[in-house]
């Protein structure tokens, strides 16, 4: 979809810098500049390339995308959210499985994924144009971070728009491939590229960027690590996991306590009260976050955006909204999580009327908790994942780390870790963990698995068998209007 920059398509937009937590690093704690500058002078010095940066981070953590509605729609689409409010506006069209290419979800992620894209695609232009007026390492850096964000936004897209690697190898069509900044109408027909080559695109990112990242960093920019981390996300949703064992071996130890050797040292936070206790501040000042987007009172996601929002809740009209509550018989009646009543992950839920609400998110409006994109924990469960048939000893190791840090002590049932039952055990152990941070859809599809029929006082969604209709989301109408070369599934 072509990203128009303006009216005359000769200037380059500059969002508002991120605003970050007091212990961020002080580049970050930049006066807002003008709102846009001429394409030739966008680049002319250092704070104007930092500015367009963090343009990226603030197109990406956008709350149409990933500052909340992209984590938010990968949940209600899977088993363990039932809706509370039937609001079309909120998502209902999604968590029931009736959206059209026209429905306002679908429009609004693919334009804002897109528009994010086209921020890193003319920053990486811009500062390979402009190189000499930085340090050679810090224009590496900057076209290292901007080929992570491209690379998380490409995946997003593939999350709802493409079926999934295992359907067939990736030979499905995925989306189009836009690599190049968008300043004019020129490059607006474009075809879908395949499932394959998009993850190809994703790990050629990942792999350059890795390097030239910054070794440490502040946890709301992407490190070295964050590149790694990520790799073990994209194998993973390829079933690739020998490249995942490779990947996570850089950033986990060979036996507990797990930690990253070299780099952002990343490690499980003793307590997942620390994580998400008072409300998620991303870990700006801790280590279990390889990456988050910040939040702030003057840069929040927007309304009906928030991941608060949605699903904690409302006390007294301060918290959250409660759109959509947690599935009687989804992930709360799994045996090992029920009666492990110690497990300190049930602290991160509420009781309001008769329903149980997701508390991960605690912030009230503006609904400021920043978005998880990359925990340690997740890490650790891929690795568990990879390992069951290579290396089961240390799945299971990796599975107990985060498992007993919620619940000390907590010795799971013999017959959980037989060879047979392993991985359905880590799986599990994943949609508790990571519940509400948006992984449940890209874990049924890369599972192979169909969605399963939902149902509340609100409303009924069917089950829908895997790559059937409505099982991946269709291309948006406004991109099949403006983009002659453009099909549906």
């Amino acid at each position: 979809m072509k990203i128009k920059i303006n009216n005359k398509l000769k200037y380059l937009f500059i969002a508002a810098p991120i605003l970050f937590a007091t212990s961020c690093k002080k580049d970050f704690l930049t006066t807002a500049p003008d709102t846009s500058l001429p394409i030739e002078d966008a680049f002319a010095n250092p704070d104007r390339i930092l500015s367009q940066v963090n343009g990226i981070y603030a197109g990406v953590k956008n709350g149409q995308f990933y500052g909340g509605r992209y984590l938010i729609y990968n949940d209600i689409r899977g088993e363990d959210f039932i809706v509370n409010k039937p609001n079309g506006v909120t998502g209902l069209d999604t968590w029931r499985f009736n959206v059209t290419s026209g429905t306002n979800e679908v429009v609004n992620l693919w334009g804002n994924v897109y528009a994010a894209i086209n921020r890193a695609n003319l920053v990486i232009e811009g500062v390979n144009a402009n190189a000499s007026i930085l340090t050679p390492a810090l224009s590496r850096q900057y076209i290292a971070e901007a080929k992570v964000l491209r690379a998380l936004s490409y995946y997003s897209l593939l999350q709802l728009y493409a079926k999934p690697y295992i359907t067939d190898a990736g030979a499905s069509l995925g989306v189009p491939l836009r690599l190049k900044g968008e300043r004019d109408l020129t490059g607006n027909d474009l075809k879908r590229s395949t499932v394959a080559e998009v993850y190809t695109q994703i790990l050629k990112d990942l792999n350059e960027a890795e390097p030239d990242l910054a070794l440490t960093l502040t946890a709301t920019r992407a490190s070295r690590n964050t590149a790694i981390a990520l790799k073990t996300r994209v194998y993973l949703s390829m079933g690739d996991l020998p490249s995942v064992i490779t990947e996570a071996n850089k950033i986990v130890s060979a036996t507990a306590p797990f930690v990253a050797a070299t780099g952002s040292p990343l490690r499980l936070e003793a307590n997942i009260t620390t994580v998400f206790g008072g409300a998620y501040t991303g870990n700006a000042t801790a280590t279990e976050s390889a990456l988050s987007f910040p939040m702030a009172d003057l840069d929040a996601p927007g309304t009906q955006n928030q991941l608060a929002f949605y699903y904690n809740v409302s006390p007294n009209q301060a918290g959250g909204n409660e759109e959509f509550f947690l599935n009687p018989t989804g992930i709360l009646a799994n045996a090992a999580f029920a009666t492990a009543s110690t497990d300190a992950r049930k602290g991160l839920t509420a009781t309001s009327g008769v329903n149980t609400y997701l508390t991960k998110f605690k912030r009230p409006s503006p609904y400021t908790d920043y978005v998880p994109v990359i925990r340690y924990a997740e890490v650790l469960l891929n690795l568990a994942e990879a390992t069951v048939v290579t290396d089961p000893t240390r799945s299971i190791a990796l599975l107990n780390a985060v498992r007993q840090r919620s619940s000390p002590g907590f010795v799971f049932p013999a017959t959980a870790l037989l060879p047979a039952n392993l991985k359905n055990t880590i799986l599990a152990e994943r949609r508790i963990e990571l519940l509400g941070e948006g992984f449940r859809s890209p874990d049924v599809m890369r599972l192979g698995l169909g969605f399963a029929a939902k149902s509340g006082s609100q409303g009924t969604a069917p089950a829908i068998p895997f790559n059937t209709a409505g099982y991946v989301w269709p291309i948006s109408s406004v991109e099949v209007q403006n983009n002659r070369l453009i099909v549906q599934n």
